[in-house]
């Protein structure tokens, strides 16, 4: 059976002092409890940049300035494959909050490996942990 496949933007939103915005999947939801970048599903014909402008402003009341690409993650969770295209958000306007009653965090780069996250956000937190050269 060909299991979907899910394309995700996601945003990795950092503030001022360098910290990144991270939000609680609720229980109920797939790979619920874990923490992740905020975002959502591209859908179809829809560029990334678009996508992920939406879903900040849908699911945390952020409006993105300006976004630059990170990285591309393909992850295979048996019942469904993600992609994930993930973009660093650095200028934004407004204050996070959790519209859909997700919990956010803003967390220290240095304190990422401290939270639990789903398989396919775990390439994310090794790029953002990597020294930068």
């Amino acid at each position: 059976h060909l299991s979907r496949k899910v394309h995700v933007a996601a945003g990795v939103i950092l503030n001022n002092s360098n910290e990144v915005l991270l939000a609680l999947r609720p229980q109920h939801k797939h790979q619920g409890g874990l923490w992740e970048f905020p975002g959502g599903k591209v859908e179809p014909g829809e560029p990334v940049q678009t996508a992920l402008a939406r879903e900040l402003l849908e699911e945390l009341n952020l409006v993105v300035e300006h976004a630059e690409p990170l990285l591309v993650a393909e992850h295979d969770y048996g019942d469904k494959q993600v992609m994930l295209d993930v973009w660093t958000v650095r200028h934004f306007s407004g204050i996070p909050e959790g519209r859909e009653g997700q919990q956010l965090r803003w967390v220290k780069l240095s304190e990422l490996s401290d939270y639990q996250f789903p398989r396919a956000n775990v390439i994310i937190v090794e790029t953002l942990l990597k020294p930068t050269q």
